[in-house]
């Protein structure tokens, strides 16, 4: 169950991170305006109280693995909302990525 909760946090962190970052973005490089700037402000506080729900205590930890997570959301967000096509280097960045993240959080480790 922990491992499921985490994965659900990682994408929730995500989803705010990024789209919170793509906001202020859109407000200040597409001069969208202090609106878009003000929310995405909003998503990123938020994306900070996300990243403490994690079953892991270890703050490093959690944001060393997010690090993997971040890389291919951005890659995903890109994709769906700006048009990018990531290449085969970007997804093969983007898979061994993912496999460090599954070593940081979910090896076995001894008490």
């Amino acid at each position: 169950m922990d491992i499921l909760r985490s994965v659900a946090l990682f994408v929730l962190a995500a989803i705010a991170e990024i789209g919170g970052a793509w906001l202020v973005w859109q407000g200040v490089r597409e001069h969208r305006g202090l609106l878009w700037v003000g929310a995405g402000i909003v998503a990123l506080g938020a994306y900070g109280f996300i990243a403490t729900l994690q079953p892991d205590p270890n703050f490093g930890r959690i944001l060393a693995a997010y690090g993997g997570v971040f890389v291919v959301g951005s890659l995903a967000w890109g994709a769906a909302v700006d048009g990018f096509r990531p290449d085969r280097y970007d997804l093969a960045g983007a898979g061994i990525c993912l496999i460090g993240v599954a070593v940081i959080m979910f090896a076995p480790r001894g008490a």
